[in-house]
């Protein structure tokens, strides 16, 4: 069986290569498996790095006409970072929002944070005014790098909050403190001397839950760079399993990543940006998605690594038939943030034969750390989700009572790592709920088979997926509640061939009033953030249907709204 070879293959990387090798530490009473020699904090990872980036000569960060090497990106970083200290008297433990889009900045500012030990909240950069106050709140967080239009849902709060706003890019000259202009200083010689903790926290990251609001998923050092050097071992691990044939016509090109996701996000932060650090791996950053683009950039950037949801593969693989190229620099082509359609693995096979195509599954939680598969066993088990990253994870399939069910029972995906996050925000018993002496029930129902393949069923928790964006159908009924017209909602997730799921909504309209799907959409505008209006709404002046316990049952009435789309 593979297990036996994998196990076996795991046992010798982690006994010959000293950047893999285990002990155990106490974390908040509770032992965990840890990698013994990896970096201790996010800066200690950055200043190891320079080896991997020819000593800092490495072109590394791609944005545009913009380029950095990695020493510059480094020297930047060093800038912010004094530029926090002097002008904005930023200490250890402070917690330091931002909200923008995919710009440089937001990488080089996360890093100057984590660097002086204080905490970066990430910000959606689709919240509304309403959303962002909530998250600004919640975290406590007073100073905020925003960009144009964040700047402008901020305004209204910059009062109510007492926030310090430092605008960038094409905010920058909206404040006479903008980032921008502060950044052309003097090169700063010296990291900061603070003095950091592995076990301290990095970020705060907003999830969306069960509840109306987001919860504050809080992350430490430890927990990222756990997850980083997962995913780094992995790459050993496979080069034994499945070793490439030396070709002397050609040398394997440098790791270059292309990053199309949302930065606020932990797909793009953790297993693409923090990831290329020790792997020596460029970054290119794009404006905003556009298959098109992608693909003049993997072409010309050369990049060999492509990690996005199912929807940009799907519109990768058309732009690139398109435009006749099979994109031969890649040698990676993942799905995260949603499940890939089975059917879609071999056709993005046959367009890109030089490219692993692989699959992941990981949480904010759980630092985006989590199970996965690639090549040939993907394309063998298209519906799975994957194996369990080794070496430091546990996993579990509990049922209700946390106790392990049998080998290919449905249970919940239950996991124990040191790639755990710490807690939820000000949310002790949500944090109770989910961490159960080390271990976090993901709220994820499947199976486990005898080959140690683990194939994801359904969710116990009332999510929408839509396009690798989560949305809570709690906050989108908030939202329906507040239409005048409204006496009753209940959101659910609707099929969806491009995005995998949008989001669907039954409403009970008052029977002295009227309203349109036209009419509750452009309320909804105002209301809640664009991914999340229902793409179907059904309206009914009956009541929507109940169950024995008089709640609402979501389950009949999702089935009675999809059949009339199918008429």
């Amino acid at each position: 069986m593979r297990k036996l070879a994998i196990q076996k293959a795991v046992a010798d990387i982690v006994e010959t290569n000293k950047t893999f090798e285990l002990s155990t530490a106490v974390i908040h009473n509770i032992e965990y498996k840890v990698f013994k020699n990896v970096p201790h904090t996010l800066p200690d990872m950055l200043k190891q790095s320079y080896e991997a980036h020819d000593d800092g000569d490495a072109d590394y960060l791609v944005y545009q006409n913009q380029r950095w090497t990695y020493a510059e990106f480094c020297e930047d970083i060093k800038r912010a970072a004094w530029l926090m200290q002097r002008d904005l008297n930023v200490t250890k433990g402070a917690r330091i929002a931002i909200a923008m889009r995919n710009y440089p900045d937001l990488l080089i500012i996360k890093m100057a944070i984590a660097s002086l030990g204080a905490t970066v909240v990430f910000l959606n950069a689709w919240w509304t005014t309403q959303e962002l106050e909530y998250a600004l709140s919640d975290s406590g967080a007073k100073i905020v790098y925003a960009d144009g239009p964040r700047v402008d849902r901020l305004k209204p709060l910059q009062s109510l909050l007492s926030l310090n706003i430092i605008g960038v890019r094409d905010a920058a000259s909206d404040f006479v403190n903008g980032y921008s202009a502060a950044m052309k200083e003097p090169t700063v010689t010296d990291w900061p001397r603070v003095d950091i903790d592995a076990d301290d926290d990095f970020a705060i990251m907003y999830s969306s839950g069960t509840t109306g609001h987001p919860k504050g998923v809080v992350q430490t050092h430890r927990g990222a760079i756990s997850a980083v050097y997962t995913w780094l071992m992995q790459e050993s691990l496979n080069e034994r399993l499945c070793p490439t044939p030396d070709s002397p016509m050609q040398s394997p090109l440098p790791p270059a990543i292309l990053v199309v996701t949302p930065l606020f996000h932990v797909t793009a932060t953790h297993p693409m940006f923090l990831l290329s650090l020790p792997a020596g791996a460029k970054v290119c950053l794009m404006y905003k998605w556009d298959a098109n683009e992608a693909v003049r950039l993997i072409s010309e950037e050369k990049i060999t690594r492509f990690l996005g949801v199912p929807t940009q593969s799907a519109e990768l693989m058309d732009a690139a038939r398109l435009m006749g190229t099979s994109l031969d620099t890649l040698d990676y082509l993942g799905s995260g943030g949603a499940k890939r359609p089975a059917s879609q693995v071999a056709e993005l096979q046959k367009a890109f034969p030089n490219a692993n195509l692989a699959t992941g599954w990981g949480m904010t939680e759980t630092n985006a750390c989590g199970i996965g598969l690639i090549g040939d066993e993907y394309l063998d088990n298209p519906d799975a989700a994957g194996r369990l990253y080794p070496p430091i994870q546990e996993l579990a399939i509990w049922d209700d009572d946390g106790q392990e069910v049998p080998t290919g029972a449905i249970g919940e995906l239950t996991i124990k790592s040191a790639c755990n996050m710490r807690c939820y925000l000000n949310k002790p018993e949500a944090t109770d709920e989910a961490l159960q002496n080390g271990w976090l029930r993901t709220g994820d129902l499947g199976k486990i088979d005898e080959d140690d393949i683990v194939t994801i069923l359904d969710r116990k928790k009332n999510i929408v997926i839509r396009g690798g964006e989560n949305i809570a159908c709690l906050d989108v009924e908030g939202a329906l509640h507040r239409h005048p017209a409204i006496s009753e909602s209940c959101a659910f997730s609707v099929p969806d061939d491009r995005l995998g799921e949008v989001v669907g909504a039954g409403v009970q309209i008052r029977k002295d009033m009227q309203a349109t799907q036209e009419d509750i959409k452009a309320f909804l505008a105002q209301e809640i953030s664009h991914f999340k209006i229902p793409e179907y709404i059904w309206i009914q002046t009956d009541p929507l249907p109940r169950g024995p316990t008089d709640k609402l049952d979501r389950r009949i009435l999702r089935t009675a709204c999809l059949e009339t789309l199918k008429t």
